[in-house]
């Protein structure tokens, strides 16, 4: 079996602030560690917001992005679309612009030191108001490496409020990716196809709820950004081997596999390897529906496919 660590990967589903080492949490006087699985996605995300709050500086945000970097780089990341949720920080600390700031320092330095690609998208809670949503617009259209937004958060609160900055961001080239049928059913998914616009659906496991749905998507062509070891932490599927990830790719759809931020890419790898008996040709080719689904550009793409194709020829 290959070294997965030297397959060449894009991690297309992951928030920054997921990503925060133990050790700064420690340093930064956050919380123990967490250890097991999630009751509920509120209990999730009440932890997150802990973690979150850590952040206070920009030196704090710049630190976390760098050694983002530095992790990623050392599971075999190429390319990255981490997301961040900069007007929540922005409206925390007093500065819209200086959470948003500091991760782009951040990541600059990584991508120099590391020799790893970053792009950002730009989160907003679903639970939040628009005129925040307004606000993540305007941040991601002052930056190039910001190349779009996205609804996340609790399904129960529907896309549709936001509709009218969904359409401005669409139609001045931003990028849309929503979290859509990862707790929620079939009718989350497709209002973030039909209101959200989505290029890709954040998790979307739910889809196989619903048998006309996965045909659409199928035809479609839109990824799926799958995460199934958050899923198992967030209690969403009862174990590993029970997730639907060999079903969905079974059905035809454009599978990718991500972390959420809740464990090591490489390591999601191996456990898929693992637990579903995968051999080295189908991590290649989720690797490689990975560099697909991304906002790469095309010459990136292809470097990234063609150095897939060294690792399992090796």
């Amino acid at each position: 079996m290959r070294d997965v660590r030297l397959l060449p990967k894009a991690h297309l589903h992951v928030h920054l602030e997921s990503t925060v080492r133990p050790g700064t949490q420690r340093e930064l006087g956050g919380p123990p560690e967490r250890q097991g699985t999630f009751a509920t996605f509120r209990e999730f995300a009440d932890h997150r917001a802990l973690v979150r709050g850590l952040l206070r500086t920009r030196e704090h945000f710049r630190r976390v992005a760098l050694e983002f970097c530095e992790d990623e780089a050392a599971q075999g990341t190429r390319y990255t679309e981490v997301m961040f949720t900069a007007a929540s920080h922005g409206e925390r600390v007093g500065d819209m612009e200086m959470p948003l700031e500091g991760v782009l320092e951040g990541l600059a330095e990584g991508a120099e030191r590391y020799g790893i690609e970053c792009r950002v998208l730009l989160d907003h809670s679903r639970r939040r108001p628009v005129e925040r949503l307004w606000e993540t617009f305007k941040l991601a259209a002052r930056h190039d490496e910001v190349i779009g937004i996205g609804l996340a958060g609790d399904e129960s609160h529907p896309l549709a409020p936001f509709a009218e900055v969904l359409d401005t961001a669409r139609d001045t080239g931003l990028h849309l990716v929503h979290h859509a049928g990862e707790a929620a059913g079939p009718d989350s998914i497709r209002e973030a196809i039909t209101v959200g616009h989505t290029e890709r659906l954040g998790h979307g496991i739910r889809v196989l709820d619903d048998p006309d749905l996965v045909a659409e998507v199928r035809e479609r062509g839109l990824p799926l950004e799958v995460c199934p070891t958050s899923n198992v932490l967030l209690s969403l599927v009862p174990s590993l081997a029970e997730h639907p990830l060999p079903l969905l790719r079974a059905s035809g759809l454009a599978v990718t596999l991500n972390t959420d931020g809740e464990t090591a890419l490489a390591d999601e790898y191996a456990r898929v390897r693992e637990v579903f008996g995968y051999d080295d040709t189908v991590l290649a080719e989720l690797a490689t529906a990975s560099i697909d689904a991304s906002f790469a550009p095309p010459a990136l793409k292809s470097a990234l496919r063609a150095d897939v194709a060294r690792w399992l020829a090796q």
